[in-house]
């Protein structure tokens, strides 16, 4: 007998807590990171190590299964993936070497993979065409929100809880329990479509009304996942050995503060237009990571959050405006595949700056890898920049008012301005 299924609205508020869960169980390892090195006097380098894991077979399930929930529904695939990330956190509880940790990262990380696109998708098909713009934002504020949870309810309970390499894990396994039930009675209104096996083909497929827009908002998905794997890899290790700050919950408020500004910079821009959003978000990313280094350049750890929460301004706005400008373009059947297609550059900023600085730390110094890392940000910030102000160059005119009275048409889903 099959279980009674929620409304839609129920089912949309489920699947924006279990997307927000997974983000969330993902940041958690970074305040522990620095205990395990304590603990089994390993190196930042094996750290990254299973960082790297994580991000590359994430890459991996995006590349091939990231579209799979277009073909064999929503629910499916996320249960499937809910219960992986669920049996990740029992292995990460239960580690006590390196190997172990690797293990139970790569599960995780193809889990979450498996479920990140089709969880995004399926937000888009429980709000229909009366609330798309509320699914693109939740879509844009999830991620972050569950970066904070995540980074900073690790760090209190590694500073003040018992057994901190397994207490984080096991509730966290506790918590994915309670989703999959919430899966379980979630509607799957998305329509099937055949092609499952022809699907897992590694390939990242835009459909043509995507690309240009997915080409102008791409530096804000590069600036604001590099600048989080720059909190999530570094910033518990840069509050300890840069400003001599050992405490987990100040490593953990460094994910807090760039995670939780950007959400709440996701939600107070949600009314504007794509190409006003990111505009603040590639600035806010060029300003942001300069005061970071300024921070750690005086050793002041006042400045050094100023910038954070600067940056977070980037974080939030930067991926919010070029998620709700890719979005909007994305037909209906293929929008899994548009979401693994972001999240695949994401995460491959998200990953690669951060495991090439963990390796590169113990030889040229940690502030001098953040520098580095921080120059990267800008970058994108500033190319981000250049792209927004070119699309609003080459946007076509405005059609003038006619003078005949003419029977308006609303589109099914709100259009927002690209530019």
């Amino acid at each position: 007998m099959s279980p009674r299924r929620a409304g839609h609205r129920t089912g949309f508020t489920l699947v924006t807590l279990t997307l927000g869960l997974l983000v969330a169980a993902s940041a958690a390892p970074s305040p522990i990171f620095p205990v395990y090195q304590e603990l089994w006097g390993i190196g930042p380098a094996a750290v990254t190590v299973v960082f790297a894991v994580y991000a590359a077979v994430l890459l991996v399930a995006l590349l091939t299964v990231g579209s799979l929930s277009d073909h064999l529904g929503r629910r499916r695939v996320v249960l499937v993936a809910v219960a992986g990330v669920a049996a990740s956190m029992v292995l990460f509880s239960q580690a006590d070497t390196v190997t172990a940790l690797v293990v139970g990262r790569a599960l995780q990380g193809f889990s979450t993979g498996t479920a990140i696109g089709a969880l995004g998708a399926w937000l888009l098909d429980l709000a229909g065409p009366t609330r798309g713009p509320l699914a693109q934002l939740v879509n844009g504020a999830a991620p972050p929100v569950g970066l904070m949870a995540g980074g900073l309810g690790s760090g209190l309970l590694v500073q003040f809880a018992p057994a901190p390499t397994e207490l984080p894990y096991l509730v966290l396994a506790v918590l994915m329990a309670a989703a999959f039930v919430a899966v379980l009675v979630t509607p799957d209104p998305a329509d099937r479509v055949p092609g499952a096996l022809a699907s897992l083909k590694p390939v990242v497929h835009l459909p043509a009304a995507s690309r240009t827009a997915f080409t102008t908002y791409l530096p804000g998905f590069l600036g604001s996942w590099g600048l989080g794997g720059l909190c999530l890899g570094l910033g518990p290790s840069v509050v300890a050995g840069v400003l001599g700050l050992p405490n987990h919950v100040v490593g953990g408020l460094v994910v807090a503060a760039v995670a939780g500004v950007g959400a709440v910079t996701g939600v107070l821009t949600r009314r504007q237009a794509p190409g006003r959003v990111i505009a603040l978000g590639m600035a806010a990313l060029v300003a942001g990571p300069l005061v970071l280094v300024l921070g750690l350049a005086l050793t002041s750890t006042a400045v050094f959050f100023g910038g954070a929460l600067v940056s977070g301004v980037g974080f939030g706005a930067g991926f919010q405006g070029a998620l709700r400008g890719v979005l909007v373009t994305a037909p209906a059947h293929e929008r899994a595949g548009v979401l693994s297609a972001v999240y695949v550059v994401s995460y491959l900023a998200f990953g690669v700056p951060a495991v090439v600085a963990g390796f590169l730390a113990p030889h040229v110094g940690l502030r001098e890898v953040v520098d580095g890392y921080a120059a990267l940000v800008v970058l994108a910030g500033i190319a981000g920049l250049v792209l927004v102000a070119r699309a609003r160059r080459t946007a076509p005119a405005p059609v003038p008012p006619q003078r005949c009275p003419v029977v308006p048409v609303v589109p099914a889903v709100p259009v927002e301005d690209n530019a």
